[in-house]
């Protein structure tokens, strides 16, 4: 007899729901690397199974939709950037606005493996263009950010915390438009990086 959800498996490998949730973990970490190596355009149910080794059918159990996977992908990723947030939030001492600063121009934020890279942020911009579903995650994204940042700065007493907190966020998303992954400056990013921390440091006081 088979067992049943939540059951273990004999041999130890976890459960049958376990089991289904890594599958479709893999099957989402497919579509982030097709979209970042070949470009939103590229990603399809079909082109998406043969990246995943599968056939369409075998996809279309674990995504039955296009929306299905869309919601997923975006629930996905949402939830890998927000959870290295938080964790990069309690193993500081103390927030501050250079450490979210630091966290944002991290250009692999978000995985341990360099998952996400400016080639992905990149392609989800073009795509929140053709899909509100990239678009509302974008923007739950820097939601949670601009918020931490006017919090940081309404208590250094900033007279327009929003307006400051969306410039510095501007800011900080353009530095990986112009000297990103494969941008025309992209050798001068170091330098960039350390001219945005130095403003921040100099405007802040690191703090």
């Amino acid at each position: 007899m088979l067992p049943l959800k939540g059951d273990a498996v004999p041999d130890g490998r976890g459960t049958i729901l376990d089991m289904k949730i890594d599958r479709k973990t893999e099957i989402l970490r497919s579509a982030i690397e097709l979209i970042a190596d070949e470009g939103y355009g590229s990603l399809s149910m079909r082109a998406l199974a043969r990246a995943s080794g599968m056939k369409l059918g075998a996809l279309q159990y674990h995504f039955r939709t296009w929306d299905a996977l869309l919601i997923a992908l975006v629930e996905y990723i949402e939830a890998e950037i927000i959870s290295a947030f938080d964790a990069s939030e309690g193993s500081a001492q103390e927030s501050s606005i250079r450490n979210l600063i630091e966290f944002m121009l991290d250009e692999h934020v978000g995985t341990s493996d360099n998952l996400f890279s400016d080639r992905l942020w990149a392609q989800l911009w073009a795509m929140e263009q053709v899909e509100p579903l990239v678009s509302d995650l974008l923007e739950e994204v820097y939601a949670k950010f601009l918020m931490k940042l006017e919090t940081l700065m309404t208590k250094q007493s900033v007279v327009n915390a929003r307006a400051e907190a969306l410039m510095l966020l501007s800011l900080v998303e353009g530095e990986s438009l112009f000297v990103g992954q494969g941008r025309r400056w992209e050798k001068n990013r170091s330098a960039v990086r350390k001219t945005i921390l130095s403003l921040v440091d100099e405007r802040y006081g690191g703090s």
